[in-house]
């Protein structure tokens, strides 16, 4: 068997900058266990999966380690490579995924989209916080009963900058994900952030749009804005446009192309 394989850096103009995902589109769904063997062989943060499915796409996402229920640079990618690769002509499209209806438009080059709002709210912050990413954060905050992802806030985008973490000692934390944040000065953005998963076989995510449900309601409240500019300042680095409607936000940011093969099984 031969399965299409599409590769492209998510949130960034530029090849070799943002954040690598793959697809592979599929006639049917495989079993599970072929999936993850090849998000494990690709070994980029996320590869996504579709299946056409009425009018709109069946779509899954996984990591090197795990399916998870929500990846944005891996949709963006994914919306992409269906305009520019596979042919697809509508301005919208529709994704049906583990977290619901997603849709997704383009306009120009700048692909946008529409997912779920998820507001944190502050926690206790976490000893272990400290000894794990080398310095202690402001505060932290999740979203209540919800162990993906913890957002850790710090005084200034130039000590997120230099954290240096245990990636053992990150990955005992009590959530699977840490986005580290701060204030964007210096970098002429609203706010910047970092993203550290090794639970979920992800060490550093250069560009991570889900983490951006959480930040985008956060950065809202705090800055009282509700379109907001964002940079993740990872080693590739990349950018995206927060709008916050109601229960929604939109995410917007551009993709390049940089890979077509096949996977043999």
């Amino acid at each position: 068997m031969q399965l299409p394989l599409y590769q492209a850096d998510a949130f960034t103009s530029k090849l070799f900058g943002g954040n690598p995902a793959a697809l592979v589109p599929l006639q049917q769904w495989l079993a599970d266990e072929a999936l993850q063997a090849i998000a494990a062989e690709n070994n980029l943060a996320e590869t996504a999966f579709i299946v056409s499915a009425g009018q709109g796409y069946e779509l899954r996402w996984f990591t090197p380690a795990a399916e998870v229920p929500l990846c944005g640079h891996a949709t963006l990618v994914t919306a992409h490579l269906l305009w520019t690769e596979l042919g697809y002509t509508g301005e919208e499209i529709a994704f049906f995924t583990k977290s619901g209806e997603l849709r997704v438009r383009r306009s120009g080059e700048t692909i946008e989209m529409d997912f779920p709002s998820r507001p944190p709210r502050e926690i206790p912050l976490e000893a272990a916080c400290a000894t794990a990413l080398g310095t202690e954060p402001l505060r932290a905050f999740a979203v209540p009963d919800n162990l993906d992802m913890m957002v850790l806030e710090f005084d200034s985008a130039g000590r997120v900058a230099e954290l240096q973490p245990d990636m053992r000692a990150v990955a005992a934390l009590s959530h699977r994900g840490a986005i580290c944040t701060a204030p964007g000065g210096g970098y002429q953005c609203d706010f910047v952030s970092r993203f550290f998963a090794p639970a979920i076989g992800i060490d550093e995510d250069s560009v991570t749009g889900s983490a951006h449900t959480l930040l985008a309601p956060l950065w809202a409240e705090k800055l009282d804005k509700q379109c907001l500019s964002a940079r993740q300042i990872s080693p590739r680095g990349g950018e995206l446009e927060c709008e916050l409607h109601g229960d929604r936000v939109l995410l917007r940011g551009v993709a390049v192309t940089y890979l077509r093969g096949q996977v043999c099984l």
